[in-house]
């Protein structure tokens, strides 16, 4: 004979355990006639349901026979409600008073540190590091510190911001820039002379052995250029890769007229050779003939 199973009585709210920013834990205690005996169909089943504040219904997010639950994915610092069910084996139910518990503020990461520079956010930038959460050269998810963002993207009152917090000018990321290389190649002149002014070298490579001029020249930014070389950056530096000076980059990569006159106007070295014994002029001509080879229209074939 089975024994008598009670109807559940009026159950008390779901008890809040630990809270984060995007989880609340919540149980409930099993009364002595719910205890778990016998086979499960006799067992009394809970189900945990929250409220839609707008709708004022209830929705089910766990329903089983345990008695704890975590309710994940929440949004940092909202409120929500929540009731628990009891079902008797007999398909008679209960509900408790709702429970209103609140998620918490959600931690300073280093994606914050990364989402202020990348908006330009100067006053958020300043809290996060004023909080002393985050380090000020943690990498983002491609290995580019907020200095880098912030060189690359020319934002001067950030770069200043970062370097008065102790931000090292002369890390690089995964491809070994630094953020003098990524200023110059965006042109960015105010954040090269500041980083200048704050330690950051022209003698730095990176894993290809290109220098900061390297990456200038790249850029086409002449105003840039000039002031590198008037600031004393060796104007046929080669790099340590093809063995090219950037007036050969330029005659072989970008054939950019204003930057190789600028580095001759500078003195670069006309007739120097790369390793495969080209000059700067062979590497343009080359440049020139393979341009117009893609500009050739291709000829139809008549059948």
């Amino acid at each position: 004979m089975s024994p008598k199973i009670m109807p559940p009585s009026k159950p008390h709210p779901p008890v809040v355990g630990k809270v984060t920013h995007h989880s609340i834990e919540l149980y409930w205690d099993l009364e002595k006639k719910a205890k778990r005996q016998g086979p499960q169909e006799q067992w009394f089943r809970f189900s945990i349901e929250e409220e839609d504040p707008k709708m004022h219904t209830y929705g089910i997010i766990y329903t089983g026979y345990a008695t704890k639950h975590v309710v994940e994915g929440l949004e940092p610092r909202t409120l929500y409600r929540f009731r628990l069910k009891v079902t008797s084996p007999s398909g008679e139910c209960e509900y408790s008073p709702l429970v209103s518990v609140s998620t918490t503020r959600e931690p300073i990461s280093s994606e914050h540190l990364h989402r202020a520079v990348s908006v330009n956010d100067e006053d958020l930038l300043v809290r996060i590091l004023q909080g002393g959460h985050v380090k000020v050269d943690v990498p983002n998810k491609f290995g580019f510190t907020a200095l880098m963002v912030a060189a690359q993207k020319g934002y001067t009152r950030l770069v200043k911001i970062l370097v008065s917090n102790g931000t090292d000018v002369n890390l690089k990321n995964g491809s070994g820039k630094d953020s003098l290389m990524l200023a110059c190649y965006a042109g960015h002149l105010d954040v090269v002379k500041y980083l200048r002014r704050h330690g950051a070298s022209w003698q730095a490579r990176d894993l290809g052995g290109c220098t900061a001029l390297h990456w200038a020249a790249d850029g086409g930014h002449c105003s840039v250029i000039e002031w590198m070389i008037k600031d004393g950056c060796e104007v046929d530096v080669v790099d340590t890769g093809s063995g090219w000076t950037p007036l050969m980059r330029v005659s072989a990569v970008s054939g950019n007229q204003r930057v190789a006159s600028l580095l001759i106007d500078a003195g670069a070295n006309v007739n120097v050779k790369d390793r495969n014994g080209k000059t700067p002029l062979m590497s343009v001509v080359s440049l020139l003939e393979e341009r117009k080879k893609k500009q050739r229209p291709k000829k139809s074939c008549v059948c």
